[in-house]
């Protein structure tokens, strides 16, 4: 066994989350990935926006360590919500550029500084805004996590595609028909657990 490596464990699963969200873009159309899918308007590259700024902010900004990257969508007076879509303007390569220097950004930041180094978060009140190096780097773990969920989700109201990342769906096996049949019996379930609450 070897010894552990919290930053090599932190980084990993941090990785596998970015590797999967930017994964579930893959083949789809402009369109496609950029159509809101929920009543919220989540979309796959509006979610990959999103996550590039949570980065910046939360292990660059929170550290002393700004990247000098414009993100509009902090602005003063920018509209609600401009960080959950791309606009016609900004191309699927130039939002996936950024995540890809947010990755780049972070991992330096990581890579520089003590699991235990203090940071403040700017946009957090002043009497509660300290946070260590460890807490940052958990937290935009679990926000990359939670969103590559949703893009799970948008990704097969897409298309159909499924899966944990390229070469591992981790899905049941089964066939169009196999999964048609469960997903019928699912809803014959739902139908008599619903009217047995009645």
């Amino acid at each position: 066994m070897t010894a552990p490596d919290p930053k090599a464990d932190l980084h990993r699963y941090l990785q596998s989350a970015r590797d999967a969200l930017l994964w579930k873009l893959d083949g789809l159309s402009e369109y496609e990935v950029r159509r809101p899918r929920t009543p919220t308007g989540t979309n796959l590259l509006g979610l990959v926006k999103h996550v590039a700024g949570v980065e910046l902010g939360y292990l660059g900004d929170t550290f002393g360590r700004p990247s000098g990257e414009p993100l509009p969508w902090l602005a003063e007076g920018a509209e609600p919500n401009a960080d959950m879509w791309a606009t016609a303007e900004e191309s699927r390569d130039d939002v996936v550029g950024l995540y890809r220097r947010a990755w780049a950004h972070a991992d330096a930041t990581i890579e520089a500084l003590a699991l235990e180094t203090v940071g403040r978060v700017p946009w957090w009140p002043g009497d509660r805004n300290e946070v260590t190096l460890h807490h940052a780097v958990v937290r935009v773990i679990a926000d990359t996590q939670r969103h590559a969920g949703h893009a799970d989700i948008i990704r097969e109201l897409a298309d159909g595609a499924v899966g944990l990342n390229r070469g591992n769906d981790s899905m049941a096996q089964g066939d169009s028909e196999w999964w048609e049949e469960y997903r019928g019996r699912l809803e014959r379930v739902a139908r008599e657990a619903g009217r047995g609450a009645e």
